[in-house]
């Protein structure tokens, strides 16, 4: 008995969050070991189809890094990258959107609807969604890299007020049609800026952010800029935390970044008065 006591109790407390994000925003960016592994990526799935039912409106960004390099393995071609970003020429280019758009967003996009909600995939091609620019990395060419210029917020809540989840590729393009790879963790800060989101949550591999080697429950904005000079803030967080300090500064009320590899972590996170990774607030 005392095991449906605990649970009930943990419904009660998670109901004024429930009252609180009836209605609320939240992007989502979908990423790391939660995408790869069978046992994660049907937990992500159940966290996701339970914030929806309680009424969040929730816009998926997603990547997909370790598929597109596979592809370019048994294509013959060696990944390569520039601080970060992956060197995209015309070929890779045509790689990157075959398996984002035609392979993994078509597996999100089936898995939600198994659950019976209406997600609908999608590339920032479609409907002009993501227009972007040609991105340079320290004065360096990488080829077909981008960076977000506009999001067609438009197109977004129409979906939203038909009742589908919007599961994003981040391809973008220009006005010339010209294709661009772009970094998820920037697409999703981009989408949550333009959507004005009450959250926008990156899902990772590790338990937050570390600073001065200990996971932190909270950081503030003002204080990036001198964590990143300090080296506490390096690698993939840089993306993440950069793209968190201006969707804060353009409005987004909270950004989280939390351990998808640990079970209904964004549950966890977000229902619950501890937490379970890392917030940055302004």
């Amino acid at each position: 008995m005392e095991k449906f006591i605990e649970k009930a109790r943990t419904l009660v407390e998670a109901l004024p969050f429930i009252k609180k994000f009836n209605g609320a925003t939240f992007v989502i960016k979908y990423g790391g070991s939660a995408m790869t592994d069978e046992k994660y990526k049907n937990l992500f799935i159940q966290d996701v189809v339970l914030l929806s039912l309680v009424g969040v409106k929730i816009v998926l960004v997603h990547g997909g890094g370790d598929d597109i390099s596979g592809m370019l393995k048994k294509l013959g071609k060696v990944p390569k990258f520039v601080d970060g970003h992956r060197v995209t020429d015309k070929e890779t280019l045509e790689v990157v959107e075959m398996v984002l758009v035609g392979k993994v967003n078509k597996e999100i996009v089936k898995n939600i609807n198994l659950h019976g909600l209406r997600a609908l995939g999608m590339s920032g091609k479609d409907g002009n969604l993501i227009m972007a620019k040609k991105k340079k990395s320290h004065g360096k060419d990488i080829g077909f890299v981008g960076e977000v210029t506009s999001v067609n917020t438009k197109l977004l809540e129409t979906l939203d007020r038909d009742g589908y989840i919007p599961v994003i590729a981040p391809i973008g393009v220009d006005a010339l049609g010209n294709g661009y790879n772009i970094n998820a963790d920037s697409v999703a800060g981009s989408v949550a800026e333009a959507m004005k989101a009450d959250k926008l949550i990156y899902l990772t591999d590790t338990d937050g952010v570390k600073i001065s080697g200990k996971y932190v429950h909270s950081i503030k904005v003002k204080d990036i800029p001198k964590y990143i000079k300090s080296k506490d803030i390096t690698g993939g967080m840089l993306p993440k935390t950069m793209s968190a300090k201006a969707a804060i500064e353009a409005g987004v009320k909270k950004v989280h970044i939390i351990n998808g590899t640990k079970e209904h972590s964004m549950l966890l996170e977000i229902f619950t008065n501890e937490g379970i990774g890392t917030e940055i607030i302004k």
